[in-house]
């Protein structure tokens, strides 16, 4: 009988009332007591009304697939191929290695251009590894690179430096619509008009930006398109070195001996190995693109290190063949002087300038997509105060329009006053430093874990003592009640198990403590070392002032400035996991034990012996005070009587 009177008035709920359209309300009651699922209605596709309905659409809570199909109207995530693979593999194959890669192995030769390439993506595989290591043992969210080091090191470091990421990112999207508008230029008869490469790329970014105000779903799309024409001319490319050659500009093929005539450097005035190091570095800059998406993913500790390691490894092999490929069939002063030489040795000459054109959209449209959402979290944390309006954002995933404008403002500026060559150095100046922070986050991690295991170790609770403790436990919670209910909270809180609380009983939620998780074991793991890291981190600072040393020592001092207002204008901002690592306190520890001198790493206390056999009584001291004898002997109370004294001089 309860029951079927439950269903009537089941059937008599005004179901309009809460949004929800006819068909749903079916599915509600068909479910009642159960777990519905109302996340198809408003999905990709959607639930879409036709005929009459479409009019009434919007009152019975439907929605016309035009809107279904064309507006974002729930969050839509990512897994690994989709979102992170996708967006590392178009940022790191850019236009450098279209229009570069000739010029780099005519000033470098085969094997220092090899090399080069090595030794760039065994720098950016550092941070990689790092950025891992730190995903895996870790929780993730939004924020990209700014998170993770913000997450680790504290805010006020994290926001210092995520203004630099987020500048460095900018001027790399100049860069790349840069070559944009440089091959534009010269395909339709201005290449030697500067002005015609600059409006050509100011044009690109008005239009990028277009594309990610319609939201992310638009931009995966389009990211899909842009990687497959970026293989097909990478194929292209390797194929026509095999099947023709172009003798009068300087594409002479396989067999007239240009491996030995290209083998080993020969630098022009004012270039050497680490000036080329620094023209290439910027295409490897965007690795770290996975992780600007963390917001946007299904699984971040997942889908980052397995799409990253995916993108990198496939990035390398684009690199060499493009390097070896030119240096082996091309003669080097054609090399030197030539950026468009890479279109001669494809097959097609279409089908490879359309990835020039697409490498150049496509790594910026991935910055233009990521930085403005690190500026956005910068702002939403409040942790540099005057720019929380740049936390603003529109539709469910809170697409970030301001801080879209003002990345847009820095690359149209950087567009309007310099040139590819010029702009390369200024861009790897704050990736290397961003990169070396990264190293070292997950270096001082993995330190704050030892540190923590090795406290827990020390005052774990002996088992000889296990029974007083118990004992002791129970008269607590008899004389303070509230120790019983906190106790049950907060093992409701860590189980996670749904629990039937008293009604009379307010239940208080216990925020989650921040937690840093053993190494798991992902076939990846065993690459995250933190010594592997602190290397680079070292490696990295070392190749800042190899490549201009005024460049890094300006990168640095704005970081520096940056933090000092942090610290003056929002000092309560938080700590970070590893708060606990001090490394020149570390460093000095590392010392003193490297000459044999004995060091703590806690605070010993010495405690005066308590000898057993000393007959011990114990007796009142105050007196009892009639006003408070109703009360339970939780506290007890005593008289003091003091006497002036009088002190002659």
């Amino acid at each position: 009988m309860e029951q079927n009177n439950r269903d009537n008035k089941d059937r008599n709920i005004d179901w309009s009332r809460f949004g929800l359209g006819t068909e749903t309300a079916q599915r509600v009651r068909g479910n009642v007591g159960g777990f519905v699922d109302l996340s198809n209605d408003y999905g990709a596709g959607g639930h879409q009304a036709s005929g009459a309905n479409e009019l009434f659409a919007e009152e019975q809570g439907d929605v016309p697939w035009w809107k279904s199909n064309f507006f974002i109207s729930q969050p839509v995530l990512f897994g690994t191929w989709d979102g992170v693979f996708t967006s590392c593999l178009i940022n790191i194959f850019g236009v450098i290695v279209f229009l570069r890669s000739g010029w780099i192995v005519g000033q470098a030769g085969i094997f220092s251009a090899v090399l080069i390439v090595l030794a760039t993506v065994f720098v950016a595989l550092i941070s990689v590894l790092s950025a891992v290591g730190i995903c895996e043992r870790c929780r993730i969210e939004s924020g990209g690179v700014y998170f993770v080091v913000a997450h680790v090191l504290g805010s006020r470091f994290g926001g210092s430096l995520g203004l630099l990421y987020c500048f460095g990112q900018a001027v790399g999207c100049a860069l790349n619509v840069l070559g944009f508008g440089e091959s534009m230029a010269e395909l339709i008869g201005f290449g030697n008009s500067t002005w015609a490469v600059r409006i050509i790329a100011g044009a690109a970014v008005l239009l990028l930006s277009v594309i990610n105000v319609a939201g992310v779903k638009w931009v995966i799309k389009l990211q899909f398109i842009l990687l497959l024409i970026l293989l097909l001319a990478g194929l292209d490319f390797m194929v026509g070195s095999f099947v023709h050659t172009d003798v009068e500009n300087g594409f002479e093929g396989w067999l007239e001996g240009n491996v030995n005539k290209n083998l080993w450097s020969k630098y022009e005035d004012g270039y050497s190995w680490f000036t080329v190091f620094g023209v290439f570095f910027p295409t490897i800059t965007g690795i770290l693109s996975g992780i600007n998406m963390s917001g946007d993913l299904r699984a971040p500790s997942t889908n980052i290190p397995n799409g990253t390691l995916a993108a990198i490894s496939t990035g390398t092999f684009l690199y060499l063949v493009f390097v070896v490929f030119l240096g082996a069939t091309c003669r080097r002063d054609v090399l030197l002087t030539d950026f468009m030489i890479a279109a001669k040795v494809s097959a097609i000459r279409v089908l490879l300038l359309a990835g020039l054109y697409v490498s150049s959209m496509s790594s910026c449209l991935g910055a233009m997509y990521g930085t403005p959402r690190v500026l956005q979290s910068i702002s939403l944390e409040n942790v540099i105060p005057g720019i929380s309006i740049l936390g603003m954002g529109r539709g469910p995933n809170k697409v970030p329009l301001y801080s879209m404008a003002v990345v847009a403002a820095v690359t149209l500026t950087f567009i309007l006053v310099g040139e590819i060559n010029t702009l390369a150095p200024i861009v790897t100046m704050p990736y290397l430093l961003t990169y070396a922070c990264i190293d070292y986050s997950y270096f001082a991690l993995a330190q704050t874990f030892d540190i923590q295991h090795q406290r827990e170790q020390r005052f774990d609770r002996p088992k000889i003592h296990q029974t007083f403790v118990e004992s002791s436990d129970n008269d607590l919670d008899r004389l303070f009640p509230e120790r019983t209910r906190h106790k049950t909270l907060r093992s409701e809180s860590n189980s996670g198990s749904p629990t039937t609380p008293d009604e009379n009983i307010e239940t208080i939620p216990i925020a989650p403590k921040a937690h840093i998780h053993s190494k798991l074991k992902n076939w990846y793991s065993n690459l995250c070392n933190r010594w592997f890291s602190l290397f680079g981190a070292a490696l990295k600072i070392l190749i800042m002032f190899l490549v201009n040393w005024i460049y890094a020592i300006v990168c640095i001092s704005v970081v520096f400035l940056v933090w000092l207002y942090i610290g003056t204008a929002n000092p309560a901002v938080k700590p970070g996991l590893a708060s606990e690592f001090r490394f020149f306190r570390w460093l000095k520890t590392v010392f003193f034990r490297c000459l044999g001198k004995r060091v703590y790493d806690y605070e010993q206390i010495v405690v005066t012996p308590v000898h057993p056999g000393l007959d011990v009584m114990s007796s009142q001291l105050n007196e009892d005070n009639e006003d408070f004898s109703n009360r339970r002997r939780y506290h007890q109370s005593a008289t003091v009587h003091g006497h002036m004294v009088a002190i002659d001089d």
